[in-house]
């Protein structure tokens, strides 16, 4: 089975119009039998958006009419490929029983989603982890240096993994080392390897996923996937599924990479 479960569709307020069918006669063409729309759900609303152009998620009203987009696609298209109505749905520290609230009423009608750090919280105000470079190095100075962004990231990704968000909480960790990004930007090398052990251990007993992630190959400061290839190994040693997620925003940018993680002896 070739499985794509991180795409995104043109209901993404920074993504690309390009039209459902192209991802999927795209994913018929290249052999997938098996993808996930994931859409960026809406976030909470009394949350405010950090970013310029607030649009890091979907708007509320559109929900619906995305979730009927994609179901029709599912019915049109199920004698050709496994289509899973999806959202990716934000981990926002102090939103916790906002978001619980949302996967109530939203989660009956997925067939996937994904648990995904965006944010982080420092000194009451919040803060997208993975804008921008210079955004990236703002918060690096708000915090004091590139190792607190990191040592706040793990810890905010843990707290997403214990969080108690209801019955439908998702149990794929998005991308779950994010926060190497702009690691090429930076400058600096960090070792975070004992946090990235430590959060490996806690997805391993909560008994959830991996999103991994090939979109880090396509960016220039980072050139990696999230997570490293080299944490692949500890991972399927500890007993964690992993689904390859594309994290297209494109059709053009739909299974990028696939090869490159899945071409190897780590992960046939």
């Amino acid at each position: 089975m070739k499985r794509d479960g991180h795409i995104h569709t043109p209901f993404c307020p920074h993504g690309t119009k390009d039209p459902l069918e192209l991802y999927i006669e795209k994913a018929i063409v290249s052999g997938f039998t098996d993808i996930s729309f994931t859409e960026h759900a809406p976030l909470p609303s009394s949350f405010t958006d950090p970013t310029p152009l607030k649009d890091s998620g979907m708007s509320l009203k559109e929900l619906y009419p995305y979730i009927d987009a994609i179901a029709k696609a599912k019915d049109a298209y199920q004698k050709d490929l496994r289509i899973r109505i999806g959202l990716e749905v934000d981990f926002i520290e102090g939103f916790e029983q906002e978001t619980r609230s949302f996967l109530d009423e939203v989660g009956p009608l997925l067939d996937d989603a994904i648990l995904s750090v965006h944010f982080l919280k420092m000194g009451g105000h919040y803060h997208c982890l993975d804008y921008s470079k210079e955004v990236f190095a703002e918060i690096c100075a708000d915090a004091g240096s590139v190792q607190s962004v990191y040592d706040l990231y793990y810890k905010t990704v843990e707290a997403s993994i214990s969080a108690d968000l209801g019955a439908y909480k998702p149990v794929r960790i998005g991308h779950p080392t994010l926060v190497h990004k702009f690691q090429l930007a930076h400058g600096e090398k960090i070792d975070d390897s004992a946090e990235i052990e430590r959060v490996l251990q806690t997805i391993a007993a909560a008994g959830y996923e991996i999103d991994l992630n090939s979109a880090g190959f396509s960016k220039p400061e980072c050139l990696e996937s999230y997570p490293p290839e080299r944490y692949i190994t500890r991972a399927k040693e500890l007993g964690i599924p992993l689904v390859f997620g594309s994290d297209a925003h494109s059709a053009k940018g739909l299974h990028n990479h696939y090869s490159k993680l899945y071409n190897n002896e780590i992960l046939k």
